[in-house]
């Protein structure tokens, strides 16, 4: 949870706050490559099976740092909360994948205010 912020949601609403305004998509996007020493590490792994955890750890990575590019983004624009966040994966050549997190920047208030 360290990697969160309190007033994100996947959902398209926040329980206790309205949004006040509504300032568009922002995304945060990374384009990360694996190394050649982590691919014979990772592939020492697979001799193993299980979870391969130097690939999970570059896909936490790749997707803290696109949600926290996403949340800056949002803070520039005047926004304190980002509704709908999604992530998307893609990769673009052999072992270079771009991470795409994105969702809606808006203004809330708690309800009653």
């Amino acid at each position: 949870m360290t990697h969160t912020h309190p007033l994100t949601t996947t959902a398209f609403e926040l329980p206790g706050y309205r949004v006040v305004k509504s300032f568009g998509v922002v995304r945060g996007i990374v384009v990360r490559s694996r190394s050649l020493l982590g691919n014979i590490g990772a592939h020492i792994q697979t001799l193993f099976g299980g979870n391969i955890t130097l690939y999970s750890e570059l896909c936490e990575r790749a997707r803290a740092d696109a949600y926290n590019q996403m949340l800056t983004h949002a803070g520039e624009l005047g926004a304190n909360a980002v509704i709908g966040v999604r992530y998307d994966a893609t990769e673009i050549a052999p072992g270079v994948t771009e991470v795409l997190c994105y969702g809606t920047a808006v203004f809330v208030e708690p309800c009653g205010v």
